[in-house]
């Protein structure tokens, strides 16, 4: 009579329980150890001094842009903030523990009452954060985006505009890189992957 090693036996078993467990192992974050983000203090759209640790413990949904910007970031906000209301309304209670949040790469128009208005229009929990040019470009820096004002001389150069790098960071709620959230997706699509990284 044969007998079945009692290797063989065990890994059997543990298979089984696995499969009626239904447990998998979560995948590693695209941007798991990636040298992104880091300490911050800037000024939100009320005029108050905003540090990184004050969102410790939260998810972050991070977009850079700049409120004067034609076309390019007011789509992919919508797109985003749209994005994150449906996360909202399929996970209110998780959605509690994510802030998103705009900087923006124009702190010379970019003012608080400036960030007010425009970050309104996109969804109610958005916070805007300016700051001066050189505490902008610390964060920008740390978070690997690139940006050049466009200045033409002479009576026009207040409508100059500010080419920049496109992202929508998803960090972690130790201000971790997790991924990049598809800015030119649909809601659908967007609230997917948030919901993939922050259950």
């Amino acid at each position: 009579m044969n007998k079945t090693p009692a290797f063989i036996f065990a890994f059997a078993l543990s298979s089984a329980l696995a499969a009626c467990s239904g447990a998998s192992p979560k995948p590693e974050a695209p941007l798991e150890g990636a040298r992104i983000g880091g300490a911050f203090e800037l000024t939100n759209q009320d005029g108050k001094t905003v540090r990184d640790t004050d969102f410790a413990g939260k998810h972050r949904i991070i977009y850079f842009g700049y409120s004067y910007c034609p076309d390019v970031c007011p789509i992919d906000l919508q797109k985003v903030s749209q994005g994150f209301a449906l996360f909202e309304k399929q996970q209110p209670e998780r959605a509690k523990a994510i802030q998103p949040i705009f900087i923006t790469i124009d702190p010379e128009r970019d003012t608080p009452q400036v960030l007010k208005q425009y970050v309104s229009a996109f969804h109610p929990r958005l916070i805007g954060l300016t700051g001066t040019p050189e505490q902008i470009k610390t964060v920008a820096d740390a978070y690997l985006v690139m940006y050049q004002a466009q200045k033409p001389e002479g009576e026009d150069a207040a409508g100059y505009l500010v080419d920049h790098s496109r992202q929508a960071y998803l960090m972690g709620p130790k201000g971790e890189p997790i991924a990049l959230l598809p800015y030119d997706g649909t809601p659908e699509q967007i609230a997917a992957e948030i919901d993939k990284w922050t259950a």
